[in-house]
């Protein structure tokens, strides 16, 4: 009787669990921008998206299929009731004919994987007219000046290409400069006649990179071997380095870490401009191997995010410290989030809210 009402008070609990959680809903899944110029450049669609659930809901992040679709989502929770956006943009330069593009967006709510797309059709640009290099850099045309490489999985590598044109009326001889060790840029050809086009590959090996999650590297064009480091000259290159789980064995998942952190969201409480506070959360590996922390994605000024520890034995826990400065924040409620980084492989992103309050 006992063991029964215990796995009836366990149900219990995690229905109620269940019932806390983020809930999104999509009012549309998918958009047809049916046929546009490619000429006209790039084209935009926001899905709007409302938390139906009983806890703030937190997109983790959004992936796009090629570095041709661009999407920016709300990055702060959202509370139940209230709505968020995903914006979807397309770029058709040099890309004529039908597309379909799917984006993946990944949450804490009850669906942690949403599906949207895009689709439609470029009408290529007639020949004689505008440059498809939007962008010109001391006479050398270039189709952007992001270079998404995407997601990495570690150990292996992955290469993106960058179109070039020489628009001006003299030989050009480019190069790229202020390369990490992980990142290489070839150009051909070495050098461009005028009106000649070419492409810089640059390819990131993730052996020699021991950055885990998200990169963002700035890398500077140089021509005829003038080298500026300037806004000007600027090249941003991004890429997302995850673990490589698609090799596990039935039996290797089985023995993997599992990452457990009873609490996933920490009130702060009220505290005066310029004053600062600590708050600790316990993080723990009940698993059957050494849980890692990889990485502390953290894109808040004025939070410090700690870990006594990033190895956790099997059955062993950390402390996540919390260091909240409010120096530059003015009188407000406010709601952060941050994301763990762990090679549990079934919780390898988990999201951390913090909240306070500021006042005079």
């Amino acid at each position: 009787m006992r063991k029964y009402s215990l796995l009836l008070i366990g149900l219990l609990f995690s229905v109620l669990v269940m019932s806390q959680k983020a809930s999104i809903a999509f009012d549309v899944k998918s958009h047809d921008f049916g046929k546009i110029k490619e000429e006209d450049g790039k084209v935009t669609y926001i899905f709007s998206f409302v938390n139906n659930g009983k806890g703030p809901l937190v997109v983790s992040r959004v992936q796009s299929s090629c570095g041709c679709t661009t999407p920016v989502w709300t990055k702060t929770p959202v509370e139940p009731g209230k709505k968020g956006t995903i914006t979807v943009t397309y770029n058709p330069l040099g890309r004529p004919g039908k597309f379909f593009k799917p984006v993946s967006v990944y949450s804490n709510a009850t669906d942690e994987l949403v599906n949207l797309s895009i689709q439609g059709e470029v009408i290529p640009r007639q020949s004689g007219e505008d440059s498809t290099y939007p962008v010109n850099i001391g006479g050398l045309g270039l189709k952007a000046k992001v270079v998404s490489i995407g997601n990495v999985e570690r150990g292996r590598m992955q290469t993106r290409v960058l179109g070039i044109q020489n628009t001006s009326k003299a030989s050009l001889r480019p190069t790229i400069e202020n390369l990490p060790g992980y990142l290489s840029a070839t150009v051909l050809p070495e050098v461009l006649n005028p009106g000649e086009e070419g492409k810089i590959t640059f390819t990131l090996n993730s052996k020699n990179c021991n950055q885990w999650g998200p990169l963002s590297d700035d890398v500077y064009l140089s021509l005829n071997g003038v080298r500026r480091f300037t806004d000007d000259t600027r090249i941003l290159v991004v890429a997302n380095i995850l673990e490589d789980f698609s090799k596990l064995t039935l039996e290797q998942r089985r023995k993997s870490p599992v990452i457990e952190l009873p609490e996933r969201e920490i009130d702060l409480g009220t505290l005066r401009e310029g004053s600062k506070r600590t708050g600790k959360l316990k993080l723990l590996n009940k698993g059957l191997s050494t849980l890692e922390i990889r990485r502390i994605i953290n894109n808040n000024k004025e939070l410090s995010i700690k870990t006594s520890k990033n190895s956790v034995a099997v059955n062993k826990k950390t402390d996540i410290v919390i260091g909240l400065n409010t120096r530059n924040l003015s009188e407000a409620e406010y709601k952060k989030s941050f994301t763990i980084q762990t090679n549990d492989p079934e919780n390898a992103f988990l999201i951390v809210v913090v909240s306070w309050k500021v006042q005079k």
